[in-house]
């Protein structure tokens, strides 16, 4: 009974020295859990039960416990790498079969899509060609085609113009020479930023403005706080009349909040400019001009120079001309049981009925956590205690040892009795 019992001990002892060996060899093993061995005492036992005197028969192996506490958290140069600050699990497709990691080492095959080293592919909530995030999870891909240009369909400019003003001595020219700017003297102040057209042509689109003296006599009327603003596109007029900005006595614009340029012919082979100018926020006060916002929404054709992953997951790629587009977004899987999953190697784990259904969602939401562009995470393995532990186990088996030693000598001296 007791060798038997000796045996179960050593057993035993081996299986959680393997265990600790193995935590020990994936200390530097990216995303890697360590796990635990947890034993079980034996008792024989008949249906009515184990006896209050009964002796032990020895222990078994009951649980591999993996242990799913956070590991550290490293930068790298690699804008791929990724890891996971908090709760969750990558969910990547092995060929149509899902798995789900923690160890984030990603990089691009030869079909632009996100895969790790053993060719699983990360998946994610996909991209339109736009760059919106759908709600349809799929491989996510990257597209390194370079962006197309989009024609400018509206001018933002918030301004302040200077009350104090008044209407310029020299009118406004009747004709505009595009090779030379109008005359100082016939506007008051000016500004300029570049529009582009179908082709992702740059333009430059300039913006004069000139105090109007009140004048009830004029055609339109003039009233007081009137100022007129005229386009010009690579020093042509845009529009055949200027555009009239008046000002309650607040000095808040009231009238002529957008102005709009239609089907100005370029001549270069791109479809006439046509967009909108708001002058929405801009006001008239006692201080000087000043441009407190000049933006508009065209760009011409960009290369990809680089791609970025925010903690939501969304992986943007920035392009040459300074536009980003959202190329999809990384989904992260948990489950009711973490620890019911099941291993399958190469970091990975398998969904099984006791771990649960995976609950899939963006980073952040839900009780998933954010992911980090950049990083990777370090293995949980704690080398200073996994050691200790193995001192442990070591001398468990050799104490286990001895018994059988003992074992045999008293059986040698029960043999030995004539």
């Amino acid at each position: 009974m007791a060798f038997n019992t000796a045996l179960s001990g050593i057993r035993a002892a081996g299986a959680d020295l393997d265990i600790i060996g193995n935590n020990v060899a994936n200390a530097g093993t990216v995303g890697f859990k360590a796990s635990r061995g947890e034993f079980a005492d034996i008792y024989a036992a008949s249906t009515l039960g184990t006896s209050a005197l009964a002796i032990g028969s020895g222990v078994r192996l009951s649980d591999v416990a993996q242990q799913f506490k956070w590991g550290n958290i490293n930068f790298t140069d690699n804008p791929l790498d990724i890891a996971i600050n908090g709760d969750g699990f990558f969910r990547l497709n092995d060929g149509g079969a899902i798995v789900y990691t923690r160890a984030g080492m990603f990089k691009r095959d030869d079909e632009g899509y996100i895969i790790n080293n053993d060719g699983y592919r990360l998946t994610g909530y996909l991209a339109d060609g736009r760059g919106n995030i759908t709600g349809q999870i799929g491989d996510l891909r990257l597209d390194n085609s370079n962006i197309m240009p989009r024609a400018t369909d509206d001018v933002f400019a918030t301004l302040n113009l200077n009350a104090n003003e008044i209407e310029p001595s020299t009118p406004w020219p009747a004709t505009v020479d595009p090779d030379n700017p109008p005359p100082a003297d016939t506007y008051n102040w000016a500004t300029s930023l570049t529009v582009f057209d179908s082709l992702g042509n740059g333009h430059i689109m300039s913006m004069y403005f000139r105090k109007l003296d009140a004048d009830a006599t004029a055609t339109p009327p003039i009233g007081d706080n009137t100022w007129e603003v005229h386009v010009l596109v690579d020093g042509n007029e845009a529009t055949a009349t200027p555009h009239r900005l008046e000002f309650d006595s607040s000095g808040v614009l009231s009238t002529g909040a957008t102005m709009s340029i239609v089907n100005h012919a370029l001549g270069n082979g791109a479809a006439p400019l046509s967009f909108d100018i708001s002058f929405n926020g801009t006001t008239q006060s006692g201080s000087a001009f000043a441009i407190n916002g000049l933006n508009q929404t065209g760009y011409t054709t960009g290369r990809m120079t680089s791609l970025d992953i925010d903690p939501s997951g969304i992986l943007y790629a920035r392009y040459s001309n300074g536009e980003s587009k959202a190329m999809g977004q990384v989904v992260l899987a948990n489950f009711t049981n973490p620890q019911g999953l099941q291993p399958l190697g190469n970091t990975t784990w398998g969904e099984t009925a006791a771990s649960g259904l995976p609950l899939v969602g963006a980073p952040g939401t839900s009780n998933l956590g954010v992911v980090q562009g950049g990083a990777l995470e370090d293995s949980n393995v704690d080398l200073t205690q996994e050691l200790i532990k193995m001192i442990v186990a070591q001398r468990n088996y050799q104490a286990n040892a001895q018994t059988i030693r003992t074992e045999d000598a008293v059986t040698q001296a029960i043999i030995n009795i004539r």
